[in-house]
């Protein structure tokens, strides 16, 4: 499996969060990361579950959806086809520029700033409600490969195993597991 880098090195561009359920978060000059739970005064933050659709069919399940990761990449490749969003706008906690997030394997551990550490445990699957933020923007984020396979591009969900404080221009240190890696799947 081979994960894209930026010689330059890869760094947080942005950081987010609200304390609602709702579609977008607000930008914030840092967030503190709780281990085990997520950013500290998120709504998606807890051991269990926290997104509203997974916790009508359990919400007793573990929580892999503690953190949201987008690369700004992203957001340059849909300002191309003519949308804009911008960091938090699709509800991301941390927004990344110099990571191949979305061709990590599962388990991989991104160190951010001094001390805190994410494990990522999945891509993130979008939903509908993207459409009512951009209209038509579900179909640029979820695109079908050249053997008709869907791509999610809406970035990757982790967990906190170390907390701390993570800010803007923070750097990220990937650290892949040993193999074999498994790609990532929705969670």
């Amino acid at each position: 499996m081979t994960v894209r880098w930026n010689p330059q090195g890869s760094t947080v561009v942005s950081v987010s969060q609200s304390s609602r359920h709702n579609f977008s978060k607000d930008q914030v000059d840092s967030v503190l990361l709780v281990e085990g739970l997520g950013v500290d005064g998120d709504a998606h933050s807890g051991t269990t579950v926290q997104h509203l659709y997974k916790m009508r069919s359990n919400p007793t399940q573990p929580n892999l959806r503690q953190v949201h990761l987008i690369h700004a990449e992203l957001f340059d490749e849909l300002a191309q086809d003519g949308f804009e969003v911008r960091p938090g706008d699709l509800g991301e906690n941390i927004t990344t520029r110099g990571i191949d997030l979305l061709h990590l394997p599962e388990g991989t551990l991104l160190h951010i700033g001094p001390a805190a550490v994410v494990q990522v445990t999945g891509l993130r699957n979008p939903c509908r409600q993207i459409d009512r933020f951009r209209t038509g923007l579900l179909k640029a984020v979820l695109p079908r490969d050249s053997a008709g396979k869907v791509v999610r591009k809406t970035g990757i969900m982790g967990i906190v195993l170390a907390g701390g404080l993570v800010s803007v221009d923070d750097e990220i240190r990937a650290e892949v597991p040993t193999g074999p890696h498994r790609r990532l799947k929705c969670v």
